[in-house]
């Protein structure tokens, strides 16, 4: 199980949100490209970043900070947050992004998100952020009638690389992750699913990975606080 260690970005800065609530940013690191070199010399295989400004803009609003990091790293990384139309994912993966994950449009427009598996194969994820197991958009903003497994099993046979399940209400809460949904989740199609959203220990992680079906784990705030060693993480998932 690969462990993504998260870099959430709001006006140019690290940060950390509480259940999705961009009024309770606590800011980390006001040099995000230090962060993920920080990160990448603890040993991880990835670095997830979100641009949170650009989630709710619709647009990308932090690509100066996420182009820095870029710059400045040499393991993969992959990005969420204001990314809805063509002309924007390609711009993304010409300038280093391993992959992108299509949150909103996913919901919105599925299209886009098989056009994009097609043109780009293995480097298009897809988001499904969640409350009581119903999907969000826009930044978690607006709430549908949409079932995460229904979402989830749409894109079957997309291609896609990924599937991003954050469940809202544990994120950035330091309460675990909701690892029965995120199993289910797992179980229920075949496209490798990443946990995301209260990951706040070790043990958090080792119950993820026992769990045999889940691909990945995203934490951000539990690896800023302590909570987590990266170092010590990394090297019990491998082993």
């Amino acid at each position: 199980m690969i462990l993504y260690p998260a870099i959430d970005l709001k006006d140019g800065q690290c940060v950390r949100l509480l259940r999705g609530e961009m009024a309770a940013a606590t800011v980390f690191n006001d040099d995000p490209a230090a962060q993920a070199r920080a990160f990448e010399a603890a040993g991880c295989e990835w670095i997830h970043l979100v641009d949170l400004n650009g989630a709710f803009a619709g647009a990308p609003v932090n690509a100066s900070a996420v182009e820095a990091i870029l710059a400045a790293i040499s393991v993969p990384a992959q990005l969420g947050g204001g990314i809805r139309d063509l002309a924007t994912i390609e711009a993304w993966l010409s300038k280093g992004l391993a992959r992108v994950i299509l949150g909103t449009v996913a919901v919105e427009n599925p299209g886009l998100v098989r056009e994009a598996a097609r043109a780009f194969p293995g480097r298009v994820a897809v988001g499904i952020d969640a409350r009581g197991g119903r999907v969000a958009t826009k930044g978690w903003a607006e709430e549908t009638d949409v079932e995460v497994t229904d979402l989830a099993r749409a894109f079957e046979d997309a291609g896609i690389a990924a599937i991003v399940y954050t469940d809202i209400d544990r994120d950035g809460a330091m309460g675990g992750p909701n690892i029965a949904a995120t199993e289910a989740l797992a179980r229920a199609v075949s496209i490798p699913v990443i946990a995301s959203g209260g990951v706040s220990s070790l043990g958090d992680l080792i119950r993820l990975r026992d769990t045999g079906a889940i691909a990945g784990a995203i934490s951000g705030r539990a690896l800023y606080d302590g909570a987590i060693d990266l170092g010590e993480a990394l090297a019990a998932l491998r082993g």
